[in-house]
């Protein structure tokens, strides 16, 4: 039988200049190393099939599947704060899109499947140590509950990658909503194409917005919209400690998911000033600035949408800076929520947001490690034993005072201890994909093709927020001489 995707494709409808329709370079050699199955089976696609020889052709870009309309997105952006107005899917092509068993529209795209016109001179390879990560990363963070790519399969290609050095080649199967960015509105927007944005505009508004098609301004509440996901979504990567590493405009999703994991990483201890990314000199993406980041990018998707609000460049610059305006407070609000619910507290109260920053400050001074300290305090809130939670501290001194006031502050709470608990680890993993752990696997897989702890750390964070004493040591921080300092882009 033969692999069969039932496509029913929209993107490829729009204008020529949306993309550029080219089909993925044959590889020699395609293996599959890892099919995410449970995603197969929840986008209509047979995993038996795919896990065949022809399936791995398939999901390399060897062979292309009946349905499917390659094309390369095009697409600009701001890097690091400078504009390119030309980049696009220079590594990535969409074979096309599904809808999955909830009815809701998927883009299926092969990343690594060779150049495109958007190239720029690159090979369009992906090396495999980048696409395990990607898909070690994009996994937990599903797993964690926060909206993400997907990724639905990992396959070597037989082929060398030249980067720093001769690496593995390899191509991911990604899955998203869309791969719609601020960057594909301000490829129109820097044409002058007005035209291009109302018919870009439209279709997020047809493919992630129905609700606001019919609205007075379908456009403001368009933007409405994209604002209150991304304050959520931001929001919820601080509070598992995430740092995204390359917050570009081409890297904001319309739909509100996380995309390109590339030099993204995970706080260990906690540091508000934490940079992983190799390229951020400045530090421009470091962990406390994403918030102001994700507004800073919105601002430049509001800009593309001006002429949609009104043929008075006045009057649309007021409208769009009243929408822009609602950020801090939807960011606040689903950040100190969250916060409340991480310390164990359902109602809230004066002195609540004090009360957090006070522990983070203390976490911060005295190096604790962020997904443990507040694992560890829900133990504390079951049966008031503090000594895991103390022992995160260099000086346990500044735990016990802010414990004292915690636990007062516990008692204008309703629920018990036991309920309580629950609660705070259903918020609070126990298993983040750590730095160090990720590390560890590229390694295993490149340097000695050995696949093993790449699908034992898989499993171990398809569960984060269960305690599984089997794969307890998975829940620790590096030692000193595992720490990773630095995470890289890989392109």
């Amino acid at each position: 039988m033969t692999v069969h995707f039932p496509f029913q494709n929209t993107y490829t409808a729009l204008p020529d200049g949306f993309f550029a329709r080219v089909s993925p370079t044959p590889v020699v050699a395609p293996r599959l190393i890892k099919l995410n199955r449970p995603l197969a089976v929840r986008l209509g696609l047979d995993p038996d099939l795919l896990e065949t020889p022809e399936g791995a052709e398939i999901l390399a870009g060897k062979c292309l599947p009946d349905g499917a309309e390659p094309i390369a997105m095009a697409y600009a952006g701001h890097q690091f704060g400078y504009f390119v107005p030309q980049l696009g899917d220079g590594r990535a092509i969409l074979l096309g899109e599904v809808i999955d068993l909830d009815g809701v529209r998927r883009d299926i795209q092969l990343k690594g499947s060779g150049p495109t016109p958007f190239s720029r001179r690159g090979d369009g390879r992906a090396a495999l140590g980048p696409v395990l990560r990607e898909y070690i990363v994009s996994e937990a963070m599903a797993a964690l509950g926060i909206p993400t790519t997907r990724s639905l399969a990992a396959t070597i290609t037989g082929e060398s990658v030249m980067r720093e050095t001769v690496l593995p080649g390899a191509v991911l199967t990604r899955v998203a909503s869309s791969h719609i960015r601020v960057g594909t509105f301000q490829y129109f927007a820097a044409r002058g194409d007005t035209e291009g944005v109302r018919r870009l505009a439209d279709h997020a508004i047809a493919r992630h917005y129905p609700d606001v098609a019919t609205a007075e301004h379908p456009y403001h509440a368009l933007l409405e919209g994209v604002i209150a996901r991304q304050a959520e979504l931001v929001a919820r990567w601080l509070l598992v400690g995430f740092i995204h590493g390359v917050m570009n405009t081409d890297n904001t999703s319309i739909s509100g998911e996380t995309i390109d994991y590339g030099p993204c990483a995970f706080l260990d201890h906690y540091d508000p000033a934490a940079v992983f990314s190799s390229i951020d000199e400045q530090g421009r993406y470091a962990y406390a600035n994403q918030p102001r980041i994700a507004l800073w990018n919105l601002t430049r998707l509001a800009e593309c949408l001006l002429p949609l609000f009104s043929d008075d460049k006045d009057k649309a610059i007021e409208q769009a800076q009243a929408i822009l305006g609602e950020f801090p407070s939807k960011f606040t609000a689903a950040y100190q929520t969250g916060l409340r619910a991480k310390i164990g507290l359902l109602t809230a109260r004066d002195g609540d947001e004090t009360l957090v920053q006070d522990l983070l400050d203390a976490m911060a001074k005295n190096q604790a490690d962020f997904t443990l300290t507040f694992r560890r305090l829900a133990d504390a809130a079951a049966d008031e034993t503090h000594d895991d939670v103390r022992a995160q501290f260099i000086d346990p001194s500044a735990y016990d005072e802010w414990a004292a006031r915690w636990r007062q502050r516990l008692g204008d709470e309703p629920q018990t201890p036991a309920e309580r608990a629950r609660k705070m680890r259903s918020v609070n993993p126990a298993f983040i994909p750590r730095n160090h752990r990720i590390e560890a696997v590229i390694q295993a897989a490149v340097g000695r093709n050995d696949y093993a702890p790449f699908e034992e750390l898989i499993a171990v964070l398809a569960k984060p927020y269960e305690d599984q004493v089997a794969f307890a040591d998975y829940a620790n921080p590096p030692a000193p001489d595992q720490r990773v300092l630095q995470t890289f882009c890989g392109t």
